[in-house]
């Protein structure tokens, strides 16, 4: 019975040691930040430092609010997930806001807006992703994929989403998309021929074309899109704050400042 009684205590005291971990290890002054570095220009890697329009936009939103950012670099599919526990405040990386994730959080207002276009080979055969059908219905809508059409995707990105609708929705069928942890591990793939395109967002696609030789971007967008802050559904009050600060920020030119930074006009 004592020994019994023992084990309770020890038991108890070890929860209670843990809860006052994680209560005192919390930093209450930090806005965590989840993003996925290897989407340039919103986010990047300069040696070891995350870099990038969104890296830049969230430090001044942190500042505003009175916070210090930490950016926390992770898997594209693994951040709304994070942002619903709470293991991250915000999850940034060149989000669109969707339907879908609409469900499982809330979003800002918009920071930025985002194209997917399609990168092909110099010497493709294809000149507009429309190519990739086999014709259309009397609707206009695609009625099937060419044979031997593979799309590479960034998993659990928009292009992603679309790509893997099927045609009638201008997807191309779930058969026809390979996906890759990394944009550039995509474009990896466009290079050595295991798929047709890579569907991504434009400015990214703009920097892995100059970064690689023998391809280019086919004219014409495959969908627009509008960016935004995803935030917990829980935690509107951060949400709100986020939402004041984007508001101040876009009205003295900090946002577009930092976009034309990185996103020069032509």
């Amino acid at each position: 019975m004592t020994r019994k009684i023992l084990a309770l205590a020890l038991a108890a005291l070890m929860l209670l040691s843990a809860a006052l971990f994680v209560s005192c290890g919390k930093k209450e002054d930090t806005l965590t930040m989840a993003t996925n570095a290897a989407f340039p220009p919103y986010e990047y890697k300069d040696g070891s430092k995350i870099v990038g329009i969104d890296a830049e936009i969230a430090a001044a939103i942190a500042e505003k609010i009175g916070m210090k950012l930490e950016i926390i670099d992770t898997e594209f599919g693994s951040i709304i997930g994070g942002v619903q526990t709470g293991k991250y405040d915000m999850g940034m990386a060149g989000m669109t806001v969707t339907d879908e994730r609409k469900e499982s959080v809330n979003f800002s207002e918009t920071y930025a807006k985002g194209v997917q276009v399609v990168i092909v080979p110099e010497n493709s055969e294809y000149t507009s992703f429309e190519d990739f059908y086999t014709g259309y219905d009397d609707k206009g809508n695609p009625a099937g994929v060419k044979d031997g059409i593979k799309i590479g995707v960034q998993q659990d990105t928009t292009g992603d989403i679309y790509a893997s609708d099927e045609p009638v929705k201008w997807g191309f069928g779930e058969a026809n998309v390979l996906r890759y942890k990394t944009g550039a591990d995509a474009v990896q793939a466009l290079i050595s021929g295991k798929v047709t395109c890579v569907i991504i967002d434009n400015e990214p696609a703009k920097s892995f074309v100059a970064a690689n030789s023998g391809l280019k971007i086919l004219d014409g967008a495959y969908a627009d899109e509008d960016y935004a802050i995803c935030v917990a559904k829980t935690n509107t009050e951060l949400l709100n704050k986020i939402n004041d600060a984007l508001a101040a920020l876009k009205a003295d030119g900090t946002v577009d400042a930092i976009i034309a930074k990185y996103i020069p006009a032509d």
